[in-house]
């Protein structure tokens, strides 16, 4: 069995063993302004096959937003993309990679609370996560209702922050409120005007969306 890498203190990226081959992981803390609280947030980057990493700025933004918050941040490239082993599959291995990442924060920081958060096709794989992995927290950022099968994904029963652009040229923002609507899903919607699928122009609006949509769940500092 694969010795697992410790949690660094510092920023850095490092490789984790996963299902299908070592992962590329990047983890930072928290900003050194702000109090270091008790909390890991994973985020998930969009579709691999259209140029989707873990530096796609709306990841980085999202992962950013909660560093400010005071949260530690992981960000790790889904298999076949940048230096993670493997192929893509569909959702289907990609799950299997987030339950690899979450398994390992989980046993390295066993006292801070997991959030799941996820940009597009990251979204959709948090999404089918959500009931097994039972984060504390998930934020879906375009979710891609319309573009992927949503109809068997266990809906969410943790707080949940949707924000979704509404001039979404990839995801079709009335698929997404349908299916919230449809699904009486119990998220927070948070629809932003005159936004795009990656956010033009509109980076520092989501930043304050997320903050402060998650801000009245983060946990309280140690000590």
């Amino acid at each position: 069995m694969s010795t697992l890498p410790a949690f660094p203190a510092d920023a850095g990226t490092l490789l984790l063993p996963g299902p299908a081959g070592a992962l590329e992981v990047s983890v930072d803390p928290p900003d050194d302004d702000v109090a270091t609280l008790p909390l890991v947030a994973i985020v998930c980057h969009p579709l691999p096959t259209e140029g989707g990493t873990m530096h796609n700025k709306v990841v980085t933004m999202a992962a950013r937003s909660l560093r400010e918050l005071g949260a530690t941040t992981v960000r790790f490239n889904f298999r076949g993309t940048g230096h993670s082993e493997g192929e893509f599959d569909q959702g289907d291995g990609e799950l299997e990679d987030l339950r690899a990442v979450a398994a390992w924060v989980r046993a390295q920081r066993p006292e801070a609370a997991l959030w799941l958060a996820g940009f597009s096709f990251g979204a959709y794989v948090t999404l089918r996560a959500a009931a097994e992995l039972q984060p504390a927290l998930l934020l879906s950022i375009a979710p891609p209702a319309g573009r992927w099968d949503f109809d068997d994904i266990e809906l969410p029963t943790m707080p949940w922050l949707v924000i979704q652009g509404e001039n979404d040229e990839i995801v079709d923002p009335q698929a997404v409120y349908d299916w919230l609507e449809r699904s009486r899903a119990q998220a927070e919607l948070v629809r932003m005007p005159d936004t795009s699928h990656f956010f033009h122009r509109k980076l520092i609006d989501l930043r304050g969306a997320i903050k402060h949509g998650v801000r009245a769940y983060l946990p309280a500092a140690d000590g």
